[in-house]
């Protein structure tokens, strides 16, 4: 896929932004949006390094990165934070019931 993540280290670059945002300012910083119990979401495209120093990057122009770790595609969320969130009744009941 053309837009996947790719594992494939590539030299640091400003890359593609799609039409409808016009071009990025040179010194524009990327913008994060952090979300309670969820990923953050980095408008891209971006490249990860990890802590075992390779890189990993994404040409993406938002991509969402794991922050609860149980991804099976980390660094790159999988939603895998929406089961345990649930587990722990953080979200609604599953029978749809209000809570006593």
């Amino acid at each position: 896929m053309p837009n996947s993540p790719s594992d494939v280290p590539r030299p640091p670059s400003d890359g593609p932004r799609p039409p409808s945002a016009g071009p990025r300012p040179a010194a524009a910083p990327r913008r994060i949006k952090v979300q309670r119990r969820g990923p953050l979401l980095v408008e891209g495209p971006v490249e990860v390094e990890l802590e075992d120093g390779t890189t990993v990057s994404s040409d993406r122009f938002r991509v969402a990165l794991c922050t609860c770790r149980r991804s099976r595609r980390f660094p790159w969320c999988d939603t895998s934070h929406r089961a345990r969130s649930a587990e722990a009744g953080d979200g609604p009941p599953a029978d749809g019931r209000p809570r006593r």
